[in-house]
Formats: C-alpha cells, sequence, structure tokens
C-alpha cells in the first residue's frame, strides 16, 4: 500500500507538465466569472495542477 502511494507520489511529477496548462486556464475561467483576486487565481491554478497530476499518475499505475 505505501509502495503504491510513493510511486503514485514520484509518477506525478512528470505529470506536472501535462496538468499546468488546465490549472491556469481554469484560474483565468473562475477570475473571470467570480472576479477573483490574484493571489486566489494563483492557489486555484496550483491547487487543481497539483489534483490533476495526482489524478492523472493515479489512473496511470492502476490501469
Amino acid at each position: 500500500m505505501l509502495q503504491d502511494i510513493v510511486l503514485i507520489l514520484v509518477m506525478s511529477v512528470p505529470m506536472l507538465m501535462f496538468s499546468v496548462y488546465p490549472g491556469i486556464k481554469l484560474g483565468d475561467y473562475l477570475q473571470e466569472k467570480y472576479d477573483l483576486q490574484e493571489k486566489q487565481k494563483r492557489i486555484v491554478s496550483v491547487a487543481t495542477t497539483l489534483i490533476f497530476a495526482v489524478t492523472l499518475s493515479s489512473l496511470l499505475h492502476f490501469m
């Protein structure tokens, strides 16, 4: 179980390359729609990027 978690986290590092663009696009969209401040936009972008990277790597690991 612990090996799976470590492997997923290690595989999420290269997945960051594929998850930066969706994070930036979601931050831009939410800034326009809800008039977010720049700090809130960055928080959304970073959180989306990390969640997307871990999701992609877990899908890759378990498929």
